[in-house]
């Protein structure tokens, strides 16, 4: 497959992805402040322009997850990084979403990643060296040097906790946008539940 047909299959994936997400009201429930987003990079990514995401992101529209914008390559950056670092430990992973992280969420997804038998782990963001945090594009090498280290590889499921002006957010990565969609949503049907 050339690379004109592995970006149309990732395209068409991601929106695939999309309208999963789009038609799940739960997900709402998890959405976090800085909004959502779900990317899919190319193989041999090494920047974000060779990877695919959500213009604009992903916000709730009427009750419902709604993405601001068309898949588009190039238009994440910290989920691309994420991606593409992530890949370095771990060649099977091509794609991730993020959600809201809060203690009942955690709970939740400790048990999902347990039943379906899944890596899980979180980064300990006061541990974060200064220079990391302050200097771009140092952050995401160490959230996942710290994962690697902590875990002996890169859990499909994690989050980072509390961090200076940082909300704490989930991850789930996965082979393609629509494998990780369809965990995000079966974590929020479990939350809801788990809510009632």
């Amino acid at each position: 497959m050339n690379k004109k047909d592995r970006a149309e299959k990732i395209m068409g994936n991601l929106a695939q992805a999309v309208a999963m997400l789009q038609k799940c009201r739960e997900f709402s429930l998890l959405m976090p402040e800085v909004r959502v987003n779900v990317v899919y990079a190319l193989p041999g990514a090494d920047d974000s322009r060779d990877v695919a995401a959500i213009e604009g992101r992903i916000t709730v529209v009427n009750g419902f997850p709604h993405a601001s914008g068309w898949p588009e390559w190039g238009v994440s950056d910290h989920m691309a990084r994420l991606v593409i670092e992530a890949r370095k430990f771990n060649p099977d992973i091509n794609a991730g979403i993020n959600f809201k992280c809060d203690k009942s969420i955690i709970t939740v997804v400790k048990k999902y990643a347990r039943d379906n038998k899944l890596s899980y782990g979180w980064i300990d963001r006061t541990k974060e060296p200064q220079a990391a945090a302050e200097i771009d594009g140092l952050s995401i090498p160490w959230k996942v040097k710290y994962l690697v280290e902590q875990n002996g590889k890169v859990p499909v499921l994690f989050y980072e906790g509390d961090g200076w002006g940082k909300e704490p957010l989930f991850f789930a990565l996965g082979k393609d946008a629509v494998a990780v969609v369809k965990m995000a949503i079966e974590i929020a049907r479990s939350y809801k539940q788990a809510a009632q």
